[in-house]
């Protein structure tokens, strides 16, 4: 008898199916920072919550006035746990004081990343999120299997290049699918 290897998602995106119900996750386009045996882990990645990396220094640095430009990076909606602490996803080379590499792109979670990005000198291309998408241990490949999502491996275009508003349909066009074709219904053949 053999037995299969768990797959997991890990660098991929999960993109939300028609009849998404849950308001968390509906329309949503989720970059997955981890998954495995213990649960899966993942950033929002086409939810802008309209704040800008401008009012985020005025709240970290009061005495400080953020560059012009900081007013037009956008904040994303990142999902809905620990909306309070801040992700920045970036490609991998530059390390901050609280970076994990993750191949090709890494995730820094401490101030100086900021900091770096708001003085010029920080990561080229990067989103920045507040809060995150977590599943418990199964609990991901339960709704995989009841078809809340569909996967496709990650693009880094889609990630950094594309619009926000139109990264869900770019993600799912990466995958040959138009989703306005599919059916807000569920069900298993």
């Amino acid at each position: 008898m053999k037995i299969d290897a768990p797959s997991y998602l890990k660098h991929h995106l999960l993109i939300a199916m028609p009849h998404m119900a849950d308001p968390n996750f509906a329309q949503t386009v989720i970059y997955l920072v981890e998954h495995n045996d213990q649960g899966a882990m993942g950033l929002i990645i086409n939810r802008p919550n309209g704040l800008s990396l401008a009012d985020v220094l005025e709240q970290l640095r009061p005495d400080s006035e953020p560059a012009p430009r900081c007013a037009d990076i956008a904040i994303f909606t990142g999902g809905p746990v620990q909306t309070d602490r801040g992700f920045v996803l970036h490609p991998a080379g530059e390390v901050y004081q609280a970076t994990v590499a993750l191949g090709d792109l890494s995730l820094s979670t401490s101030q100086d990343v900021l900091f770096a990005i708001a003085e010029g000198n920080g990561p080229a291309k990067s989103l920045i999120a507040l809060g995150y998408a977590g599943w418990e241990a199964g609990q991901l490949e339960a709704e995989l299997v009841d078809n809340a999502w569909l996967s496709c491996p990650v693009d880094l275009d889609i990630l950094f290049q594309t619009p926000a508003e139109r990264r869900l349909d770019a993600a799912a066009a990466h995958l040959g699918i138009n989703l306005a074709l599919l059916t807000s219904q569920a069900g298993h053949a």
